[in-house]
């Protein structure tokens, strides 16, 4: 059985990192040591160290919602076993029932459930104890219910949007959670659910994505190893590893790593780049990755680097290489 808490782990670890925080000093704070984390596929990681790394990676990332924020950039391929199963379902609806049956799989803090109105359909978290650390439990819990609006984006090729989200907890800074959750957060008395528009359920995963995904995914894990420290090589590692769906604007990111749109463009402006300039060379990286990788449609690739007319990407197609999408995937 796959030890999924420690590759959970791992994912936080590696997140954390993007976010500038030290990866060996938030593993030591938490009780956890690193290197045979990494090298040893049973380390058992226990309830108190996942707390304690919940804790520390929250303060040293300076980010109360650091659980929020994480769950925007995980991925079906960080769920391992998991997300292979939940990926081969045919729609919507046989993915959400697949995720709400391996819930158990992935923590022990909550269950997920799934109801049917004939309007909607409502996903339910449900805790499983009232003994749990309650910060650790909410961030767990954003993450998740985050997790599943945006993995969605992924497996239908588009952003999806709830009809609304439910907590029984007023949140703080609540402009991000609707930025987060892209609907407006409903005090609620007694759940934690999501709300969407039955449409969604019957509409069919497009299974391509996951391949391209796939593959894009093995390249940024051979880079890893090069990656460096400045500011421009973490926004640009954040921008590969999560442009299955469009590069991001300029404030999501900054809102991911918790600083304003304006201290982004500074930083990047003080080692001499623009993240307009950032986002172009991941665009270009990933549309000669896309080309060359396999026959995927010219107009799927545009989509999923975010052009909305396929115009615009032979445009800038062609000021990058001097040809046409076309053209170069023929050659």
């Amino acid at each position: 059985m796959e030890n999924m808490r420690r590759r959970f782990v791992l994912n936080l670890i590696a997140y954390a990192a993007l976010r500038d925080v030290p990866a060996t000093q938030l593993c030591r704070l938490a009780g956890i040591d690193m290197a045979v984390l990494q090298r040893t596929e049973d380390y058992v990681v226990s309830h108190h160290q996942l707390n304690s790394l919940w804790r520390e990676a929250s303060a040293l990332a300076d980010d109360i919602l650091f659980g929020l924020h994480f769950g925007e950039s995980l991925q079906l391929s960080a769920l391992g076993i998991v997300g292979e199963i939940i990926r081969t379902s045919e729609t919507v609806g046989q993915a959400v029932e697949q995720a709400a049956a391996l819930a158990h799989l992935l923590t022990d803090l909550l269950r997920v459930t799934v109801d049917r109105t004939p309007s909607h359909f409502i996903i339910r978290f449900l805790p499983l104890t009232e003994r749990t650390d309650l910060f650790v439990f909410r961030q767990t819990l954003e993450l998740f219910m985050v997790f599943v609006v945006h993995e969605l984006d992924g497996l239908l090729l588009r952003k999806v949007k709830p009809v609304s989200v439910r907590l029984p907890y007023r949140v703080e800074q609540e402009s991000e959670y609707t930025r987060v959750f892209r609907c407006e957060i409903e005090k609620s008395a007694e759940e934690y659910a999501l709300v969407f528009d039955n449409h969604y359920w019957t509409e069919p995963l497009l299974s391509a994505n996951y391949e391209i995904q796939r593959t894009l995914l093995q390249n940024v894990a051979a880079n890893n190893s090069t990656a460096g420290d400045s500011f421009k090589e973490k926004i640009h590692q954040y921008l590969l590893t999560n442009a299955y769906l469009g590069i991001r604007s300029l404030s999501e990111i900054a809102a991911n790593f918790n600083v304003s749109p304006r201290t982004l463009q500074r930083k990047l402006k003080e080692e001499g780049i623009s993240y307009q300039d950032v986002a172009d060379e991941v665009r270009k990286s990933l549309a000669i990755h896309y080309l060359e990788e396999g026959d995927y449609p010219v107009k799927t690739i545009s989509y999923m680097l975010g052009y909305n007319e396929l115009s615009a990407f032979t445009r800038a197609f062609k000021r990058w290489t001097g040809k046409t999408p076309v053209s170069y995937q023929k050659n």
